[in-house]
């Protein structure tokens, strides 16, 4: 089982210092985020951990109030596949 850690502009698995998987924003404006890039380790894939990554995002930028634009293509990917998200994808 894996545990997703925040980070500034992400969240990770891993250690701050080492870190497995991780899924990246960059703000734009108050109440957009872009996320960039999802990166998953060999060892990790396979497990689900980007779609959990995704997940999480979601959830968090459902806390905020913010929208995302998802430019990563397995963050797009993750949105076209779940229509559920589409309350915060941009559009």
């Amino acid at each position: 089982m894996f545990k997703i850690k925040e980070d500034t502009n992400g969240f990770y698995v891993g250690e701050q210092d080492h870190k497995e998987a991780e899924i990246h924003y960059v703000p734009r404006g108050n109440h957009t985020i872009i996320v960039d890039h999802t990166i998953v380790s060999d060892s990790l894939r396979g497990q689900g951990v980007g779609k959990a990554l995704v997940k999480r995002l979601v959830e968090f930028a459902r806390e905020k109030g913010i929208k995302i634009i998802p430019l990563c293509p397995f963050a797009k990917s993750q949105f076209d596949r779940h229509k559920d998200y589409s309350d915060v994808l941009l559009k």
